[in-house]
């Protein structure tokens, strides 16, 4: 496509296309209208919002990246990562229950699965009718995947499940209850991972503990889940056996792009917050926005705000979502949006003062949420390790 000398300027990275502004459009009437007001209750009752949850599959949403021929909105990581900033301005603990059923499930299950399982379950998890979840972490394996104890054998028509996945968001939808769907990582084979999909019924899958007090994204459910001796459809197999190290470096890439979208959104509303709160608080007879200690941490914010907002999109503008490859800056931009999220709601409870210590203002709850991203979908010390190891693979990724 050929620009004028200045039609290039008028290119909006956020928002590149019509389809992108007409969701960007959606979404935030809906956070505004829909996610908002039912944010601090949720959360404060330790609950998920199931109605809001199907309201997402009406407008569309938990289907964004799914194609159009397998009933999705045929969309890409831009649209998944500006849907993911807009909730978490209001509500980074729906958001991440949000994420669990549209990243690591639907996305994931989309892109693996054989066309007879997406026809058999994906209009369900795209309509929201069923409820997703991905289940890698065990009690003693997180980062180190190969350290899984999950093992799956096959025996005839089944596989036999055993083992224990925790740390499982969408694991249950209340306190007894499990979520309908899970892609399960089991060990097929001394180093062959594989996927197996298993419904909430299946005999020996069961609901362990469901974890409480959170210190933050509270209005998504955190469970553990036991298989024993669960048997499984041989048919719910994802690919072949031993392909699950690929199925999890792709869809890893989208997940924590997507975390650092939700890091966005604390950091934008957190900002926000500051910056109004500052024009109206008055001290020694001026607004505080006066005083050169509260425009320095209204500054270097919109400044860091704008740095990981830019890498986060730009990352997304080059993410292909049926390869694997961009993990450098799939990483980079959960490692530095992350730290930017957390340091800005710390920054707006300091402006705000007692009130920001406060519940009646947003800012504690998105500060306690903001460290889990920092944690979840990968730890900082990993992508650390990630991104050494390609960088110094391919020093050439620095300048492209």
């Amino acid at each position: 496509m050929a620009f004028s000398d200045d039609a290039w300027r008028s290119l909006d990275l956020f928002a590149p296309t019509p389809e992108h502004r007409l969701l960007a459009d959606t979404v935030w009437q809906f956070v505004r209208a829909e996610v908002e007001g039912q944010a601090a209750r949720f959360n404060r009752e330790e609950k998920f919002n199931l109605a809001l949850f199907r309201r997402c599959g009406e407008l569309g949403l938990l289907g964004l990246t799914v194609p159009e021929e397998d009933g999705g909105a045929g969309l890409d990581a831009t649209a998944a990562v500006l849907v993911h900033e807009a909730i978490s301005t209001a509500d980074p603990g729906f958001c991440l229950a949000y994420l669990a059923h549209s990243i690591l499930f639907v996305n994931n299950f989309c892109r693996n699965a054989s066309p007879a399982q997406r026809r058999r379950f994906l209009p369900d998890a795209v309509s929201g009718a069923k409820i997703g979840a991905m289940c890698m972490t065990e009690p003693e394996a997180g980062t180190d995947v190969l350290g899984m104890r999950t093992t799956a054998r096959r025996e005839g028509d089944h596989y036999i499940v055993t083992g224990r996945k925790t740390f499982i968001t969408n694991g249950a939808v209340d306190d007894q209850t499990l979520g309908d769907l899970f892609l399960v990582y089991a060990r097929t084979g001394e180093r062959s991972i594989s996927t197996l999909l298993v419904e909430k019924d299946t005999p020996g899958f069961t609901l362990g503990q469901l974890w409480k007090e959170k210190l933050g994204v509270r209005a998504s459910m955190t469970a553990e889940l036991v298989f024993d001796a669960c048997r499984v459809p041989a048919d719910q197999l994802l690919g072949e056996e031993g392909q699950s190290t690929l199925h999890m470096m792709r869809n890893l890439e989208l997940e924590r792009l997507t975390l650092a979208a939700m890091s966005l959104g604390i950091a934008r509303r957190c900002l926000e917050t500051m910056v109004s709160y500052a024009g109206e608080r008055k001290t020694f007879g001026v607004p505080i926005l006066e005083h050169g200690q509260i425009q320095r941490h209204i500054a270097e914010s919109y400044a860091e705000y704008r740095a990981a907002r830019c890498y986060v999109y730009d990352t997304a503008r080059r993410l292909d979502l049926d390869r694997h490859g961009n993990r450098v800056d799939a990483d980079g931009t959960k490692l530095f949006a992350a730290r930017v999220g957390k340091e800005i709601a710390d920054r707006a409870i300091q402006v705000l003062g007692g009130y920001g210590y406060m519940g009646e203002y947003v800012v504690e709850r998105l500060w306690r949420d903001a460290k889990l991203l920092e944690i979840g979908g990968g730890t900082m010390e990993a992508h650390h390790k990630n991104m050494t190891k390609d960088l110094a693979r391919d020093p050439s990724l620095i300048g492209r």
